[in-house]
């Protein structure tokens, strides 16, 4: 059977012929060692044809093809053209040889053609694409790389499919950034007051804002040239006329130290510093609630900007935090206290990053756990929803968040919380609605590539919510988990796993006891027919030992008359001696 190998370049198309190869003698090692030598491979492969491609374009569109493991017309056309014709009705005398088999088993669906991928085959389009530019006239090797390098580019480029708007690695860094912020801030300022203070030590007790007090230390400079007249300015920074005239005052009776012009511009130009960072830190923080409102609306609308910029931080990626189980995302951020208490068998944390959560606040101590894990869940959706979905909305976050919020209440309260297929059907209602045709059908395609996700949350939500809505009894608890670790009845069927609503109703009392009564007798049973059987065992015995015994008697009196009969011959003995 003839083999044909396709040969997919950066420039085109390419169709080989192998020659003289026996299917039986077909050595992968021998033609890796032929490979490297052209004299001996450009006798065994020929070049039959070559389809330049003929645009940068084009290239680029038949090289997604390929790696999608789909045929385009283009390369169907090639094939038929080039390729020896099959009758109807008839096998191939031929073959072809491809590297990607979800091609060539695209190939064989359309046009029938044999397709086969193996190492062999491999081997020999290694060889082809060591020799390429050899086996094609006017092809220049630098050529070849110019094509190679310029489509790489291009796939890889086209391959990063993503709106620019939605980069993650954006909030990683935003948050990052804002946190170093916040230590440089802090410190700088506490800096500021400690340098300003020796000129105007109860400007501190004053004002406690550091970003206020920073401006007003810029705007008096030296505290023996402040007087009434300076009022109207500190009123407008302070907001308080009253703690502008306390400032005055306090100036005029200050204890503080003289400073040098010198000293006076440094601490005017640290002060300035200051300013700008505080104010860069308010811009950055903007720029993360608008980020976090692009990329995970849901996320930030549940849980907080911050906070879900930390847990996204945290996790590396949204999708890295889309993958991640609820329970992994509740103690996202303590992972040292978790490892800490399973190596010490101690208590393991109820929660992470998400205890910034103003939810986690609000709900009392025995609560706490609960809540957490209840709100890891919502978390759990919102970012499975904002990662896999392509509308950008934030209707899934708010309901979750009244979820939330209806859970604490049940907590406090006692009322019960809406079910959470029903909130869910709802938000599903509210975004179809809002969103335009087009982006309807958007919307249902990314709905339905999230499905998976989202109904795996789904269930864990509403097995969570059972669970925290029931009040589960210990020892009914404690049975449950025996029967699911058996795994069967006695009858051999297996085990339904029991909901927390029914482990409530545990067995009757009665039926333990006539179980037990059962048991107990069974034991007895078994206790009566080991004895029985000691008894059988000893009675034999015994009746062994009688049987010697009666035996004995008869022994005895035999041995009587065998003693009498002698003493009777010696008495006749004696008798007649004398």
């Amino acid at each position: 059977m003839a083999l044909y190998l396709l040969f997919e370049s950066s420039s085109g198309y390419s169709l080989f012929h192998a020659y003289g190869l026996d299917e039986i003698g077909q050595n992968t090692e021998a033609v890796r060692n032929s490979v490297l030598d052209l004299n001996r491979f450009g006798k065994v492969v020929k070049l039959v044809a070559f389809h330049p491609f003929s645009s940068a374009l084009d290239a680029l569109n038949q090289c997604n093809a390929i790696s999608e493991g789909l045929m385009t017309e283009e390369l169907r056309n090639f094939l038929e053209i080039n390729l020896p014709k099959v009758k109807e009705g008839k096998k191939a005398k031929f073959s072809l040889g491809v590297a990607e088999p979800k091609v060539g088993s695209q190939i064989f669906e359309v046009t029938k053609i044999p397709c086969q991928s193996n190492e062999f085959v491999l081997e020999l389009l290694r060889g082809v694409r060591l020799h390429f530019d050899k086996f094609i006239k006017d092809l220049k090797p630098s050529d070849l790389e110019k094509a190679q390098l310029g489509l790489g580019h291009s796939y890889s480029r086209a391959k990063v499919k993503f709106n620019v708007n939605r980069v993650d690695n954006m909030v990683i860094q935003a948050i990052f950034l804002l946190d170093t912020l916040d230590k440089d801030v802090n410190s700088f300022s506490m800096r500021v007051r400690e340098w300003y203070s020796w000129h105007f030590p109860e400007l501190a007790k004053i004002i406690n804002d550091n970003y206020l007090y920073a401006k007003i230390a810029k705007l008096v400079e030296n505290k023996s040239d402040l007087s009434e007249t300076n009022i109207p300015e500190l009123s407008e920074l302070v907001g308080d006329e009253e703690k502008a005239k306390e400032i005055v005052e306090a100036a005029k009776a200050s204890m503080g130290q003289d400073l040098s012009p010198v000293d006076l511009i440094n601490v005017q130009q640290f002060a300035q510093r200051v300013i700008n960072l505080s104010e860069y830190r308010k811009n950055l923080y903007e720029y993360l609630v608008t980020k976090m409102n692009d990329i995970a609306p849901n996320l930030a609308s549940l849980i907080g900007e911050v906070v879900g910029a930390r847990l996204i931080s945290h996790a590396g990626s949204l999708s890295n935090l889309a993958k991640c189980p609820s329970s992994t995302l509740q103690i996202l951020g303590a992972e040292k206290a978790l490892f800490r208490a399973l190596k010490t068998k101690g208590n393991t944390p109820k929660y992470g990053l998400i205890f910034h959560s103003s939810f986690i606040g609000r709900a009392s101590s025995k609560n706490k756990g609960r809540i957490a894990r209840y709100l890891a869940n919502k978390c759990s959706i919102a970012s499975r929803i904002d990662c896999f979905s392509e509308v950008n909305t934030s209707v899934f976050g708010q309901k979750l968040r009244e979820q939330v919020e209806e859970r604490l209440d049940f907590y406090d309260k006692g009322v019960a919380p809406r079910k959470n297929v029903d909130v869910m059907k709802v938000a599903i209602e509210s975004v179809l609605n809002d969103v335009t045709e087009e982006d309807a059908g958007e919307f249902h395609f990314s709905f339905a590539c999230c499905t998976t996700w989202f109904a795996v949350g789904l269930i864990a939500i509403t097995l969570c919510t059972k669970a925290d809505g029931q009040q589960i009894d210990e020892p009914s608890l404690k049975k449950s988990k025996k029967k699911k670790s058996k795994g069967e009845n006695e009858d051999g069927e297996p085990m339904a796993v029991d909901e927390p609503n029914q482990v409530t109703d545990a067995e009757p009392e009665t039926e333990k006891k006539k179980k037990r009564q059962k048991s107990e007798e069974q034991q007895d049973n078994a206790v009566l027919d080991g004895l029985n059987g000691q008894d059988t065992k000893q009675n034999g015995i015994a009746k062994k030992k009688k049987k010697k015994s009666h035996n004995k008697p008869d022994n005895d009196a035999e041995a009587q008359d065998v003693t009498q009969e002698k003493t009777k011959k010696k008495t006749k003995s004696k008798l007649q001696d004398e």
